[in-house]
């Protein structure tokens, strides 16, 4: 973008066009540096300041100077970035400087074809009978309504407010956000020649100083600031004759402004702005708009704060539906978006699968805490895939065993087959984990699997912020009972699941002993023939699962 600057020096006026949307100031002499060389002037640093346009706005930056940069008598000097208005007047040492931005057939460089091109019209519109479109706006720059010299201070602080939700919308964080509220405010009123921005602390019942804008220290008075909080009022005030307060004397305040940072009904803290001077005086209009800034940033720290929270909710959501599969998982999403996601549960016949490591104990006191933690993730990731394939739920982790359950929270008519199903699949998945660990000379594990179905009470507890999933019953113990009782590497079903898979396993008839005495169970070989399918460790040494698993045993 096209710059005209024109800068005097002791008396002489110079004028030069700079074809460039960043432009360094400073002396730089004979050196490469390319830019605005101001070397006649001995109080201008080597690399002083930088002018950069964006969307036809200029900002000036000072580069941390020794002697400053002024602004129509304002100190900017570690304020960031500054907003350049047509007729600002810049100080730099002893050099003044006014920036232009000129159109591009003005400019003594020549500009890039683009830059002098017509904004194209959509197709969509080229078409419509009747109707000619003679000028485009793009609505992501800047407004440029008040940015021309001519403009009065009502128009640019109006052309200002209208554009804050988009130069809001693009600072990162909330320090820069805040730093750039209170840099424009000064730079849109008048008389300011300070300003500072407080947040609220209610822990500590303080305000916290987030942003301000001062060649000096920040001049604040906290009890003014506490009126404007408590009373939600902005007002206009004047130091009186016999005025003692500290800040006010300290400072040496005249007349400021204070207003709320508040937004339907909250409010977040206080923004002010001062002078020294005794000539300055702040209008009705002026507070009016210090008023709309702080709603406009009270708004802003709102949406911050909804977006927080948002975020914090989806993590709890994620770990509370962690232990669903996706299909599950998408039902209760769409019961949280409708608010129907609440404590409460039924009792109902459920499938519980109870896996176990076998010597565990044992084994993992001869590891390293790491390669302990290690080996368990990599026997538990493929589980619980296999689960949630099989639309099951992981109730809980008990040290090395995994708690599942099917048939809950959403009803399955089909909850015995797969259970079972998953049984075998889980076998497959365990014997692809053993022979990728022993490949490596890696310790390996064989699991215990028990399974029962029965009445039991399943659903969600706790409060409407703290949900858990839960089953609760003597099904849950009896699937426990027959999970001991089995031995390395075999699956152990109760005689009541196995009514319902007869004609889907091959299985053998066998007692336990259990706490509760003796128990019938059947031990699964497998699946008949008619139900089998294959299981097929990846070239990655991931192992994938087709959609029926079997395991022959």
């Amino acid at each position: 973008m096209p710059l005209r600057i024109t800068w005097s020096c002791q008396g002489a006026e110079n004028v030069a066009d700079f074809n460039t949307d960043k432009l360094l100031i400073g002396r730089f002499g004979n050196s490469e540096n390319q830019g605005l060389d101001l070397s006649e002037d001995g109080n201008v640093s080597r690399q002083h300041a930088v002018i950069e346009v964006r969307d036809s706005v200029a900002w000036l930056t000072d580069l941390g100077s020794r002697f400053g940069t002024q602004v129509n008598g304002r100190e900017i000097r570690g304020q960031g970035e500054w907003r350049l208005w047509p007729d600002d007047v810049i100080l730099l040492g002893q050099t003044t400087l006014r920036l232009t931005i000129v159109p591009d057939a003005e400019c003594g460089a020549p500009a890039p074809a683009a830059a002098v091109a017509e904004p194209a019209v959509p197709a969509a519109n080229a078409s419509l009978p009747g109707v000619k479109i003679l000028r485009t706006i793009d609505t992501g720059h800047t407004l440029s309504f008040g940015q021309d010299a001519s403009a009065s201070a009502t128009a640019r602080c109006l052309a200002m407010l209208l554009d804050l939700p988009r130069q809001f919308a693009a600072q990162a964080g909330q320090t820069e956000f805040l730093q750039s509220v209170m840099n424009r405010v000064v730079q849109a009123i008048p008389n300011a020649r300070r300003g500072a921005l407080l947040m609220c602390d209610p822990p500590q019942d303080a305000f916290l100083l987030k942003a301000y804008v001062s060649s000096d220290e920040p001049a604040v008075s906290e009890t003014l600031a506490r009126r404007a909080l408590n009373e939600k009022r902005g007002f206009i005030w004047r130091s009186s004759t016999g005025d003692t307060s500290r800040s006010v004397v300290q400072f040496q305040i005249v007349t400021g402004m204070y207003a709320p940072l508040q937004w339907q009904g909250q409010v977040f803290g206080v923004i002010c702005v001062d002078t020294p001077v005794v000539t300055d005086t702040f209008q009705e209009s002026d507070l009016e708009f210090l008023i709309a800034i702080g709603q406009y940033a009270a708004m802003t720290l709102a949406n911050q704060q909804m977006r927080e929270e948002l975020r914090q909710n989806d993590k709890l959501v994620d770990r509370l539906l962690a232990n669903f599969s996706p299909k599950v998982r998408s039902l209760l999403l769409d019961q949280a978006r409708q608010g129907k996601l609440r404590p409460g549960g039924v009792k109902s016949e459920i499938t519980v699968l109870f896996c176990d490591i076998c010597e565990f104990t044992q084994q993992s006191a001869r590891m390293d805490a790491r390669d302990v933690v290690e080996m368990l993730n990599q026997y538990f990731q493929p589980m619980v895939e296999t689960i949630f394939r099989h639309d099951g739920t992981v109730d809980k982790f008990v040290g090395d065993a995994i708690l599942a359950v099917f048939g809950s929270p959403e009803a399955d008519s089909q909850h015995h087959q797969k259970a079972v199903r998953t049984a075998l699949a889980i076998q497959q998945a365990v014997k692809a984990t053993s022979q990728l660990r022993s490949a490596r000379n890696e310790s390996t594990c064989q699991v215990r699997i028990g399974l029962h179905c029965g009445e039991a009470f399943h659903g969600f507890i706790g409060t409407v912020d703290r949900l858990e999933f839960t089953v609760i019953g003597a099904a849950v113990n009896r699937a426990s009972r027959y999970c001991t009782g089995a031995g390395e590497g075999e699956i152990l079903i109760s005689p009541d699941l196995f009514q319902h898979v007869f004609n889907l396993v091959k299985a053998d008839k066998t007692t336990i002993q259990s706490k509760e005495g003796e128990l019938t169970g059947y031990r699964v070989k497998g699946l008949k023939e008619k139900d089998k399918a294959g299981v097929t460790p990846s070239a990655q040494g991931r192992v994938s699962y087709p959609e029926r698993e079997i395991a022959d045993g």
